[in-house]
């Protein structure tokens, strides 16, 4: 092998696990998030809905 893709290769594979895991931790911090923001739209929409009935309720 190389001498210098030999020591490209010792400084980088070390950190393989480390880079893997950032990767991975971002990846489920944004589906979290995206699972949050979901969940309060779902929420905020009932809600929306919940007062146009009170308000045909009201009118009536």
């Amino acid at each position: 092998m190389d001498p210098i893709l030999s020591e490209v290769y010792s400084t980088v594979l070390p950190a393989a696990p480390y880079v893997i895991g950032a990767y991975v931790g971002i990846w489920l911090v944004l589906a979290v998030f995206v699972f949050v923001l979901f969940r309060r739209a779902k929420h905020t929409s009932q809600d929306v809905e919940a007062l146009k009935e009170a308000l045909d309720a009201r009118k009536n």
